[in-house]
């Protein structure tokens, strides 16, 4: 995942630049950039975050730079923004995206006479350079920008930064969201809306599927409509989002509260406490336990003074160990208690066993997950919620395996997606006994769907049951 921030203002822009890209820091842990444009022309830099927050490594550089526009994010892979000279000048590009027909894209590119591109460390082609040369593939610079928005097969948002101001995209199916903030001289434009509270923005408008905007330090004028039809990301809702953030009017916070609520709604065990895994399970428990009447718990405890962020690494075994270090027991809530532990979603298992393990050594009598969302059956297309190589990193997908044989169609995984099923119940039971939970019941896509709020045709839900 990653999230990106611009400013234009008739100031200059570094101050509410740098704090509004550093909003973004959840949202992703390899690389942070920043660009300005000013009187000398732009300003440049990038920094890897995989050990350090972003405020630390760009601290020096927010004392030399000045721009009246600006643009930046937080990546979890390609470095970026890139700064681009064509035929429709020099700019400066950051995206949020995911391109799943990049081979076919630079075939094309290369036939239509495009020289090059620059590889990144592990070989790939950074997509922001992909997108910027879609773009220049058109005479007109508003045409490029929706060409790259029509040809990408996953999901592309994308700021760009030039001397007429910040030209804003938002992703044609709206996966992801862009919204823009005003104040008094200045507009900014944003991944998340929090990001701008705090500098003194209001909120201008959020940005429909595959709307294209630009804003200066005086307007924000439409130059492309929106599109009618809307696939925004459940899972924002669900975990990608921070607790103050907003999407499509419906709050993240607010939101897993309902979750928790309907689970409760639907459970009939009576543990001793109720809790969340830090971070994104703690609000979802705390519906649970509002609903049901059981108390709200909390105990272990992330240590944040050295886990401030949401630092991830790539690798499972460093996955496993990290979380592992990351919680601290609170030893008597635990002894002899029953616990009921929410977590936002079960992937691949490893995290949640070694956790419920890590209960049971700290004396627990019983540990029963619940699951805010439904059983993930497919890897997400649209967005880089995991870079895993393979959908049988999935546990439900290799339990179905076990169970089905290497061959699953659609039509099996169809069955196991359906929580009145045989094939359902049993997939859950084999998971409860590989990951040695008391009990196991994950939340209803119908319920976690009624707990957003907006019609459900504009969620996406592929990577629950494979239905775009």
């Amino acid at each position: 995942m990653s999230g990106f921030f611009g400013v234009a203002s008739k100031d200059d822009c570094v101050f509410d630049l740098f704090f509004g890209i550093d909003y973004h820091s959840h949202l992703g842990t390899r690389r942070g950039g920043m660009v300005v444009y000013g009187e000398d022309g732009f300003d440049r830099s990038i920094h890897n975050i995989e050990n350090a927050q972003f405020r630390t490594k760009f601290d020096k550089d927010v004392q030399k730079m000045k721009g009246y526009y600006g643009i930046g994010c937080i990546s979890d892979y390609e470095p970026q923004p890139l700064i681009v000279r064509s035929h429709h000048g020099t700019y400066a590009i950051t995206t949020v995206c995911k391109i799943n027909n990049d081979d076919e894209l630079v075939d094309e590119l290369f036939n239509n006479g495009h020289s090059h591109f620059l590889e990144m460390s592990g070989g790939d082609i950074n997509p922001t350079e992909l997108i910027a040369a879609l773009i220049n593939e058109k005479e007109n610079f508003i045409e490029g920008i929706k060409y790259a928005l029509d040809r990408v097969d996953g999901s592309v948002s994308i700021l760009i930064v030039n001397q007429a101001g910040i030209y804003a995209a938002r992703d044609k199916h709206g996966r992801t969201p862009v919204v823009v903030g005003k104040k008094d001289g200045a507009f900014c434009v944003s991944f998340e809306d929090f990001a701008y509270k705090n500098l003194g923005y209001t909120n201008y408008k959020e940005l429909g599927p595959g709307e294209i905007v630009v804003i200066n330090e005086k307007s924000c004028t439409t130059l492309v409509n929106p599109n009618k039809d809307m696939k925004i990301c459940t899972f924002l809702w669900v975990y990608y989002g921070y607790p103050s953030s907003s999407y499509e009017g419906v709050n993240v916070e607010q939101m897993r509260y309902n979750c928790g609520a309907k689970m409760a709604k639907r459970d009939n065990v009576k543990p001793d406490i109720v809790a969340g895994v830090p971070d994104s399970g703690i609000a979802h428990a705390v519906g649970y336990a509002n609903e049901s009447g059981v108390p709200f718990s909390r105990p272990f405890i992330k240590y944040t003074p050295t886990w401030a962020r949401s630092f991830m690494p790539t690798m499972q075994s460093q996955r496993s160990l990290i979380a592992k270090m990351k919680l601290l027991a609170v030893e008597d809530l635990i002894r002899d208690k029953s616990l009921l532990l929410i977590d936002d979603s079960i992937v691949r298992g490893t995290q949640l066993s070694e956790t419920t393990e890590f209960l049971y050594q700290s004396g627990a009598k019983e540990v029963h997950i619940r699951p805010a969302c439904p059983p993930l059956l497919y890897g997400c297309k649209y967005l880089n919620f995991s870079r895993s190589g393979s959908e049988m990193d999935l546990i439900t997908r290799r339990v179905i395996a076990r169970l089905e044989g290497d061959n699953v169609s659609d039509e099996v995984l169809e069955k196991y997606a359906d929580p009145e099923t045989e094939q359902y119940e049993r997939m859950v039971e084999e998971i409860r006994k590989e990951l040695n939970f008391t009990s196991l019941r994950f939340n209803r896509l119908d319920d976690m769907l009624e707990s957003v709020g907006i019609g459900t045709d504009k969620l996406c839900t592929y990577c629950w049951n494979g239905k775009e």
